[in-house]
């Protein structure tokens, strides 16, 4: 069944003693299912942040009005549960879906309506979409950063082990492509249906391939399993990747050593030290006091309610032709937990403060190096620009624009 949270349904008042409807957002998060350790946090970080904006008044004065529905990492549910949400509750917003399934399954049911979408999770980059808001990190502020210092500090063979969708797909891409500009070479590369548990065979195939690093993108508990499997088997290489860690908190599942030796470039993790990010995490831990990880999806479902309230604020209007002007003017831009982030016009992405991090052997984490902000600049580059025309498509470096 499909779980529903439903707050502010009280209309708000307005100073002047007129009642105002609230603004009614719709929520997609899966909280059960093979993702839910990581969905679960993203439903948290999304009632915090709708308890906290309400409590101070809310968006121009009008409460906010949360739907959640639980698709269960169910596509069809995705797309049922969308129509249900823009159809009949009439949401003034869409937000979520975890894997880049999900995002694509829902995403032309939403570029028939006029509501904007914000897409929480990083992810393997491309969309160039005007109905599409991304607000998670992409492959130039992840991949650019990583693979670069993977090869410069290991070595320039690697093995790529990955989830058989659109997201461990497109991201061995990337991986290839820049493998390739870095003078490396990808000597393996695996493709893991999701669900899968079993990695003897995967295991077997590392060893005998001797990569000098792994690349990861293996998606969900049961595929997580590789972690505990690969220690048993004492396959030690260093290990990089764009979601472990900061995502699905892995490092605080597993037993030591299993993420010994694993590498990620994250704008989100719960071990920043910084007063913002200290003073984000106190509010959380009094909200849900029994939350194992604040993870980087968490993160960005706090931070998109944030960035949407700027947006309708600055418009003065919840239409997404009006949020879309603010987006174009270049200043949409708020002040989070990392430090200060912005969209940009051209491809609605977010700029995010970068941080290489490194898993101990005891699985503390420790930043390696800072990278400062890092503007989402690769669809500008290759021909995206939402300011001039709308071509709905997710492009790839081997699916670019035509010039």
């Amino acid at each position: 069944m499909a779980a529903v949270a439903s707050l502010a349904a009280a209309l708000a008042v307005s100073p002047a003693g007129a009642q105002q409807p609230p603004i009614k957002v719709g929520l997609l998060e899966d909280v059960s299912g093979d993702i839910a350790l990581m969905g679960k946090p993203k439903l948290n970080g999304s009632l915090l942040a709708v308890e906290e904006i309400n409590n101070a008044g809310g968006i121009m004065g009008r409460k906010i009005e949360l739907i959640h529905l639980d698709p269960q990492m169910d596509n069809a549910r995705y797309q049922e549960f969308a129509r249900r949400l823009l159809q009949r509750d009439k949401v003034d917003v869409l937000i979520g879906g975890i894997t880049s399934a999900s995002r694509e399954a829902i995403r032309p049911i939403v570029n028939r309506t006029d509501v904007p979408y914000f897409y929480t999770n990083q992810y393997e980059g491309g969309v160039c979409d005007a109905s599409t808001i991304s607000i998670g990190a992409v492959p130039e502020q992840q991949f650019s950063t990583l693979i670069p210092w993977m090869t410069e500090t290991f070595g320039k063979k690697v093995y790529t082990i990955a989830a058989d969708y659109n997201f461990g797909q497109l991201s061995a891409e990337w991986t290839r492509d820049l493998m390739k500009k870095q003078g490396g070479q990808v000597i393996g590369e695996e493709f893991i249906p999701l669900g899968v548990s079993q990695f003897g065979q995967t295991i077997q195939n590392i060893q005998k391939a001797n990569p000098d690093w792994i690349m990861t993108l293996n998606v969900g508990a049961s595929q997580d399993s590789f972690f505990e499997q690969a220690a048993a088997a004492k396959l030690s290489y260093p290990m990089g990747s764009s979601i472990k860690v900061m995502l699905g908190f892995e490092h605080k599942r597993f037993p030591p050593p299993a993420l010994a030796k694993m590498h990620a470039t994250a704008n989100w993790f719960e071990e920043i030290d910084t007063p913002a990010a200290n003073d984000f995490k106190k509010r959380w831990r009094a909200k849900f006091p029994n939350e194992g990880y604040i993870n980087d999806m968490g993160y960005n479902a706090y931070t998109a309610l944030y960035m949407y309230k700027a947006l309708v604020e600055k418009a003065k209007s919840t239409k997404k032709a009006d949020l879309r002007k603010v987006i174009a003017t270049g200043e949409a831009c708020i002040d989070a937990p990392e430090g200060k982030i912005c969209i940009d016009p051209k491809s609605q992405h977010t700029s995010h403060q970068m941080r290489l991090i490194g898993v101990n052997p005891d699985h503390s984490v420790r930043v390696i190096k800072d990278f400062g902000l890092i503007q989402p600049y690769w669809l500008g580059e290759v021909g995206c620009d939402l300011t001039k025309n709308d071509p709905k498509t997710q492009y790839s470096p081997s699916n670019l624009p035509k010039k």
